[in-house]
């Protein structure tokens, strides 16, 4: 059976991998093997070219049914223990050949079996056949068979169906691309489930004298692991950071759709229909296009870092070149890969000389109380890094381990390495509110006021030497600081400050913060009180105050009409309640004697009503046109204050 070895596989980071096998093979068949969690994949980008001229003709693989499901119409079950019985046992009715000791045969078709109740089944088991061209059954015990030939095509069949199905486990399917006679080129790719692959990071500092920075030795490796049913051999590899759409479509499930029952109709059959030929059918495409396209150029190796008088950098051979491809970023390796059955590996993908500083960085949401211990570098090293953990190793010794993020060309890489205990941080904060201006427009006071905040940083350093701490504070929209040194700093959420504290020692930092926000009041609302306040904060002067206050005078004599006005109302309303009465009085009265007296009486006290709601109405008008005055009046003060 011809075999196509993996050539070339692309490990990715969302658990597939793209697997190329390509070799030259002779006949009409190749068979691949797949586990079944792999055949969803398999279907969906299985390609297959013929480089060699030859054609694919094909593609078949066996149904994805049970074991009983795919023997159910087989008629030759074999066990473990008892397969020459069962074999004889599914023959029953077949014509078969038995060789038998002594170079004795017989050929017949086999009646049946009938087990022996001895316990060597084996030996007193007997076979019956009837012999041909005779109508004698002869029985022999299956302990003399010494071979079976299957003289019927179908028991043969089935028989290789049984030993095909048998070796097809389970968790494993056969695909078999069917190809032209001759040679062939063969070139298959896929995409199938692979473990995603990682990546550690090794970082060797050499501190300068100050050691407050330096050079150092960046040395990456990638992981992956070989879960395929074969050792990789020389193989390329590529190892993709990013994360492209991936899915599974459930393809190897067989489906069947529920369809309509239609009744046959009863007709006359049509005669034969023809038609006349165009022209000769073009022949199909021999081959399809190529599957993947060139590396990029390798990148040229940078000046070795010594240490301990050797070369860390050439230690590790590194022929490791990086390729965009546009959301995503490949690591190819240049040198060739191999890798046993179920064994993992590591190669190097990134050996590099970096510049980096150590800085203490502060940030209670990452450490409370403690700044952490950080080496700062930028990524010169032509590729994109990929997250992963990082050992620190300083002046030859592990100072501590940290998580590189995935970092970009020429993007900051900072590594929290190890907690300073020497210097403590304790937070303090709080809010509050300003006004910053003040002005009238129309019926109101306008406010332009500060919405601020503080926090206070309280460094306090317990070692025998200063230590100079990034504080990083985290940055809010639209508030600006004030009374805060420069920071030294800027990042996208944070703002970092420098701060030295002293020996044995304490220091403060305060950052402040505030914004402007604008809001108003109606100056019919405010009180003397509360604009004195104003005059004493400077916000107002006093030719403005005695204005203010001399509107807050009209205001209120307004105020003082309009409840005089009320109190009219209240009063005509007593009044038409007493006419009321005195109508209802009057009503059953007659107008002759005493009854005509005590009406004239009613008479007279509604005169003496309408009287008073005549009064009324003229302080009612005197009311108003008091009202109107002064609001005049306060039209005129409120204009010319604008």
């Amino acid at each position: 059976m011809a075999h196509l070895p993996i050539t070339h596989m692309t490990l990715y980071k969302h658990g597939v991998g793209f697997f190329e096998r390509r070799a030259p093979v002779s006949g009409e068949e190749v068979t691949l093997s797949f586990r079944a969690d792999e055949m969803n994949d398999i279907l969906k980008s299985l390609t297959v070219v013929d480089r060699g001229g030859g054609q694919v003709l094909g593609v078949d693989y066996v149904t994805p049914q049970s074991l009983e499901e795919r023997l159910a119409d087989c008629s030759i079950r074999l066990g473990d223990r008892s397969s020459l019985y069962d074999l004889l046992a599914g023959l029953r009715g077949r014509q078969i050949r038995l060789r038998l000791d002594q170079s004795e045969t017989v050929s017949g078709i086999l009646l049946g079996l009938d087990e022996s109740p001895e316990r060597q089944p084996l030996a007193g088991t007997l076979v019956s056949l009837l012999r041909d061209g005779s109508d004698e059954v002869q029985i022999v015990t299956l302990g003399r068979v010494q071979g079976v030939e299957i003289l019927d095509e179908r028991g043969v069949g089935d028989l290789r169906f049984f030993l095909q199905t048998a070796l097809d486990q389970e968790n494993t399917r056969n695909v078999t691309l069917r190809l032209s006679p001759g040679e062939h080129d063969l070139a298959v790719s896929y995409v199938a489930p692979a473990p995603t692959w990682r990546v550690s990071y090794r970082f060797v500092a050499e501190p300068d004298e100050e050691g407050q920075g330096g050079k150092a030795l960046l040395q990456g490796w990638g992981l992956f692991d070989n879960r395929l049913g074969e050792d990789l051999k020389d193989i390329s590899l590529a190892l993709v950071a990013g994360m492209p759409l991936s899915f599974v479509y459930d393809l190897t499930t067989p489906f069947m759709p529920e369809r309509p029952v239609v009744k046959e109709e009863r007709r006359v059959a049509a005669g034969p229909v023809t038609f006349a030929a165009q022209g000769s059918i073009p022949e199909a495409e021999p081959r399809v296009a190529a599957l993947r396209a060139g590396r990029s150029k390798v990148m040229a190796a940078p000046a070795p870092l010594r240490m301990g008088h050797e070369s860390l950098q050439e230690t590790v051979a590194v022929e490791t070149t990086g390729e965009s491809l546009g959301e995503l970023f490949q690591y190819v390796i240049g040198t060739p890969v191999t890798v046993g059955r179920g064994r993992s590996a590591l190669v190097p993908i990134i050996s590099e000389e970096l510049d980096y500083r150590k800085d203490l960085l502060y940030n209670r949401r990452q450490l409370p109380t403690h700044p952490v211990a950080t080496l700062r570098l930028k990524n010169t090293t032509g590729l994109t890094l990929e997250r992963g953990p990082a050992t620190v190793i300083a002046r030859g010794e592990y100072v501590g381990e940290a998580i590189l993020p995935l970092t970009a060309v020429g993007g900051e890489v900072v590594l929290s390495y190890a907690v300073e205990l020497g210097l403590k941080v304790v937070e303090q904060s709080g809010t509050g509110r300003e006004v910053r201006r003040l002005n009238i427009h129309g019926a109101y006071l306008q406010f332009e006021e500060w919405t601020t905040r503080w926090r206070e940083y309280r460094l306090t350093n317990s070692t025998a030497g200063p230590l100079t701490v990034l504080v990083e504070h985290p940055r809010a929209a639209h508030y600006d600081l004030f009374d805060t040194p420069s920071p030294q700093e800027r990042t996208a959420e944070h703002l970092r400050f420098a701060v030295t504290a002293p020996a044995w020692g304490e220091t403060t930092l305060k950052v402040q913060e505030r914004r402007l926000t604008r809001r108003r009041e109606e100056l019919q609302k405010q009180s003397y009180e509360g604009l004195q306040r104003y005059l004493q904060r400077g916000l107002l002067d006093r030719r403005m105050l005695d204005q203010l206050a001399k509107l807050l005078l009209l205001w209120e004599t307004v105020a003082d009409y309009e409840k005089k006005l009320a109190r009219c109302d209240q009063e005509r309303e007593k009044i038409y309640q007493a006419q009321r009465q005195i109508q209802g009085n009057m009503q059953p009265l007659s107008q002759a004697g005493k009854e005509g007296t005590l009406r004239a009486r009613y008479v007279k006290q509604l005169e003496s009503t309408e009287e008073r709601l005549r009064s009324l109405e003229q302080r009612e008008a005197d009311l108003e046109t008091q009202i109107k005055r002064v609001q005049q009046e306060l039209e005129e003060r409120l204009q010319g204050m604008e």
